[in-house]
């Protein structure tokens, strides 16, 4: 049986993170209908808003994510109690934890320490623009 390529299969670069994926999949399957379908949207949203370079860093952030959501099932907590009015701050919050498997943590890194060094220079000549 062929399947086409998928995220997960770009980015879980090695066996053990492609087998984390399959796991939290089950997870998903195992919780009620709307639990479910909200964990499809948030993930739908988190893999296109993260841009992940880091597949653990991803599957991290995914299992965390199973967590709320089948404690809160667990509780019978709805999912409008779980991601609250703002189901994009809910998933920004959360996908903040993880910047570190974002393309983009690299590029704060080099930013920061770039200004770092612009303006460090700058003091050591004092007065000049």
């Amino acid at each position: 049986m062929s399947m086409a390529p998928t995220w997960h299969g770009v980015v879980a670069g090695s066996p053990a993170e492609a087998e984390r994926y399959e796991r939290f999949q089950a997870r998903k399957l195992r919780l009620p209908r709307d639990h479910r379908a909200a964990v499809d949207a948030v993930e739908r949203y988190l893999v296109h808003r993260g841009a992940f370079t880091n597949g653990d860093a991803l599957m991290n952030l995914l299992d965390d994510l199973a967590d709320v959501f089948e404690q809160s099932a667990d509780d019978g907590v709805a999912v409008r109690m779980i991601v609250g009015e703002d189901p994009v701050n809910f998933a920004d919050v959360l996908l903040g934890n993880y910047a570190e498997g974002e393309w983009i943590a690299e590029e704060r890194t080099r930013l920061t320490a770039t200004i770092d060094a612009i303006v460090g220079g700058n003091h050591a000549r004092s007065g000049s623009r």
